[in-house]
């Protein structure tokens, strides 16, 4: 009889989610409109790690992670069906598998108890102010590899061939790259090419991951993912089972064992559902088709082996941690080069709901947000801040508050968003040209987008370098109507360091957020 072949199914359920994230991924950008025609935000809306560490933290129910306890209930129904079948990590974790030297499939979890421990250290660190989740979130760490490292690389590529077709190749080559390369503008290249910061980092990270697969299959599934975990302790109480066979049937057939890619069948072919991602990979390997599976509701054992002395120090290290925050010099004087996104929340606030993901400078328009490193202390890492000198914030937009799935970055209306205050402008009249070298320009003026112009000018009758004695108009910020979008500092035409910079208001926010360490 001709063996059942399932796992193609399964690949295909893969390959259909993961263009599915693709496609909400690369929808994350202005498409004309201020207003996102799309869930772009969804992989982290239905992820119950993130859920559930931004609601420790903020202390609050979050209704944009509601669609996370969905996820809950269908690995209640359906075991860790998400991780085998809706995963962009695991996919592509199971894609680079072949590429990577694979290690051959091993039997036995030898560090499971380590993911244990780290979902254990983010939830309480959540609930006592320290936000780790961004760091070890898979969807995090891959969104913000394709964010700042990959998608870029890519446009960059694409726009290199089809400019080199376009000058150099013959007439023949170019009726078809050039209808190519308008249907990849349409639909697939962004929108403007963007640089970053950090680029190489996020990249790496991501690299490490899936080089992880030459150590063991599905290394950072079976040990590190927080995530996985939090499906594991779900996924014993599931309603869908596999059903492994019997050593009296299967006799010293090894099949399924050895083609376990989550190590999830011990020496009686029992199937651990905490383990157990329904690949399908055993039902295919059995040639006595002895695994079967089919809904039935008993509680699996627990592999989980987390000593008393194991789980208080991990509780009381992630709850010590965020006492020694108060006593760095940033909790004193943040730093006034620190600008968050329009809408966000006080520093404190969030820091603890922001999981780093980077849809916010993906979808920015002026290319201004920009992962931190160390601005911000290491907690800080990966957060976004406007960096005037690279991009500036568009005066009608608010992107960044709709794409933001934690309400980290609040969504405004777009009158509320042209009064929100970023920073300041503030010139250096040892660089401004008008000042330093009575050369005109009214570059930073001509560009203000506030309809009153926050950037004005004053005539003042000065002697240039040659002995001329002319008017000079010389420009100077007015407060109260800077919001701080940082396009003067941008378009600013001095080499290197502009002549006018954008720093942090010292308004109630900041002063609230000196508090709030």
């Amino acid at each position: 009889m001709k063996r059942r072949r399932l796992a193609p199914l399964r690949r295909l359920g893969q390959s259909l989610f993961l263009c599915l994230f693709l496609f909400l991924f690369i929808k994350t950008d202005y498409q004309g409109s201020d207003n996102l025609q799309y869930a772009v935000n969804l992989i982290f809306r239905i992820d119950p790690l993130v859920a559930a560490a931004t609601m420790l933290a903020a202390k609050t129910f979050i209704i944009l992670l509601f669609p996370a306890l969905f996820t809950i209930v269908f690995t209640f129904l359906l075991g860790r069906f998400f991780c085998g079948w809706v995963c962009p990590m695991g996919t592509i974790i199971d894609m680079s598998h072949k590429l990577a030297r694979p290690a051959p499939n091993t039997t036995d979890w030898k560090h499971q108890n380590l993911r244990y421990y780290i979902l254990f250290f983010v939830l309480t660190g959540a609930l006592f102010g320290l936000p780790l989740v961004g760091y070890v979130d898979p969807f995090s760490i891959l969104v913000r590899a394709l964010t700042l490292a990959l998608y870029p690389a890519f446009n960059f590529s694409s726009e290199s061939f089809f400019t080199f077709t376009y000058l150099n190749a013959p007439p023949w080559v170019n009726s078809v790259t050039e209808p190519l390369y308008a249907f990849m503008k349409n639909y697939i290249l962004a929108s403007d090419p963007r640089v970053y910061t950090l680029t190489l980092l996020s990249l790496s990270i991501l690299l490490i991951v899936l080089l992880l697969e030459t150590v063991e299959r599905r290394f950072f599934c079976r040990n590190l993912c927080p995530l996985g975990a939090m499906f594991s302790l779900v996924a014993r109480f599931s309603l869908l089972r596999t059903i492994g066979g019997e050593n009296s049937r299967c006799g010293k057939c090894q099949n399924c064992r050895s083609t376990c890619r989550m190590a999830a069948i011990d020496h009686n072919k029992a199937v651990s559902m905490e383990k157990c991602i329904f690949c399908l990979d055993c039902i295919d390997a059995c040639p006595k088709k002895q695994i079967s599976f089919g809904f039935a509701f008993k509680l699996a054992p627990i592999s989980m082996n987390i000593s008393r002395r194991g789980f208080i120090t991990t509780a009381i290290s992630s709850a010590a941690i965020p006492l020694f925050l108060p006593g760095r010099a940033i909790s004193k004087r943040p730093n006034p080069k620190l600008l968050r996104p329009p809408g966000a929340l006080s520093e404190q606030d969030f820091l603890t709901r922001c999981v780093r993901c980077g849809e916010c400078m993906k979808v920015c328009i002026g290319n201004g947000l920009h992962p931190l490193f160390l601005e911000a202390g290491l907690e800080g890492i990966f957060s976004p801040k406007l960096s005037p000198r690279l991009g500036y914030c568009e005066y009608n937009c608010t992107l960044c508050g709709q794409v933001c799935p934690t309400g980290a970055i609040q969504k405004l209306s777009p009158e509320i968003k042209k009064k929100e205050r970023i920073g300041l402008a503030t010139f250096d009249k040892n660089r401004c040209l008008p000042y330093a070298k009575a050369i005109p320009c009214i570059v930073c003026e001509e560009h203000c987008p506030i309809a009153d112009k926050a950037i004005k000018f004053k005539e003042v009758e000065l002697v240039n370098d040659n002995g001329q004695r002319l008017v000079m108009k010389q420009p100077y910020a007015i407060d109260e109507l800077c919001i701080g979008c940082g396009i003067c500092e941008y378009k600013c035409p001095l080499e290197g360091e502009a002549a006018v910079s954008i720093s942090r208001p010292d308004n109630s926010r900041l002063q609230k957020d000196a508090l709030s360490y």
